[in-house]
């Protein structure tokens, strides 16, 4: 069987891949995608419970609370929010239009995060859906 060939083809991301933490892998991204991904990051963290970890799960990082919670990346020509959550993407998705790349991804420039007021109804929309579950 052939091997597909990933769309995910950046320098960052293979640079990244490797990293042992979220720090170490933002260390690792080349500007300005890395002050995106911490300004994201830094929103995700304002709204988080204490007890939420990061770690780097599949390459990227990820914030895990009852399990992943989100995670993001960055790519050659883009950075990615993954909320994890096809009903939370669903209740937000005349917001997110101008960012869906596809089911799961939302993408937005480089060298431009995300609104806040938007990350921050994501991140409680999947700590609701989290809590609810467990």
């Amino acid at each position: 069987m052939k091997k597909a060939k990933s769309s995910h083809s950046a320098s960052s991301v293979k640079r990244s891949a490797t990293a042992k933490n979220v720090d170490a892998y933002l260390a690792a991204v080349p500007e300005p995608a890395r002050t995106t991904l911490n300004t994201i990051r830094a929103v995700i963290r304002s709204m988080v419970p204490p007890e939420t970890t990061e770690a780097i799960t599949y390459g990227i990082p990820t914030f895990k609370y009852k399990g992943s919670l989100l995670a993001f990346a960055a790519f050659k020509n883009h950075c990615s929010l993954f909320p994890m959550s096809l009903a939370v993407i669903d209740t937000f998705k005349k917001e997110l239009k101008p960012f869906l790349a596809s089911k799961g991804t939302i993408r937005y420039p480089l060298d431009k995060p995300l609104p806040s007021a938007l990350v921050k109804k994501l991140v409680k929309a999947r700590i609701a859906e989290k809590d609810r579950k467990k």
